[in-house]
């Protein structure tokens, strides 16, 4: 396969990994997710991978530590750890009670420093 004609299946797969993260990051917090952030953060993520080398974003899509990374930056700048922060904050305060994935941990991290 031409490695071009699969540049666009990367940064899919990344997109869609990405939102399936943050529906269930909420959901399990049975919380609404700010979709307007939620789009935001899809679109950062999209962003900033299609600007990367092919090879960059063929290694970030078979490392899961890197993968995590860009999603914490698109979290994060797209403002989602602003949203819900007190509720989130609370909720994080008691994360043996929470059914969240040790993944989301890092979602978490955001709204508890």
């Amino acid at each position: 396969m031409d490695p071009a004609s699969s540049q666009p299946d990367v940064t899919q797969a990344l997109r869609e990994e990405f939102r399936s993260h943050l529906e269930a990051f909420y959901a399990q917090l049975k919380l609404a997710p700010p979709y307007e952030s939620v789009e935001k953060a899809v679109r950062a993520l999209t962003t900033t991978v299609h600007a990367l080398p092919r090879a960059e974003q063929a290694r970030i899509a078979g490392d899961s530590a890197l993968k995590w990374e860009r999603f914490l930056q698109a979290f994060e700048s797209s403002g989602l750890s602003r949203k819900h922060r007190g509720i989130i904050a609370g909720l994080a305060q008691n994360r043996t009670g929470l059914n969240l994935s040790a993944d989301y941990d890092r979602f978490l991290s955001l709204f508890t420093s």
